[in-house]
């Protein structure tokens, strides 16, 4: 093991478990600000992920000959999006 890698996890730097057990104290409520309507209404909710696709990809289950999927495989990186752009080129009979 080299000396710059560490042994254990990094931690937060903090006591947690202080953190935990601490009462807040009458006197400390002073210290918050007053919640007023102009802070909620600029207030947003963010909900975060991705936005939803107009084109929603399917998982399916699909068996092909191994040496069709190691030919699509050598083009490189992003083989499983040119197959799918291909594929979607083919018209059914």
């Amino acid at each position: 093991m080299t000396a710059s890698r560490r042994s254990s996890p990094r931690s937060l730097g903090s006591d947690l478990a202080k953190v935990a057990t601490h009462v807040i104290q009458p006197e400390e409520y002073e210290e918050l600000p007053e919640l007023t309507e102009d802070m909620l209404a600029r207030g947003k909710v963010n909900k975060g992920g991705r936005p939803v696709s107009l084109n929603p990809k399917k998982l399916i289950s699909i068996r092909l000959p191994e040496d069709v999927i190691l030919k699509w495989r050598a083009t490189g990186p992003g083989w499983q999006t040119r197959m799918a752009e291909k594929l979607s080129r083919v018209e059914p009979n």
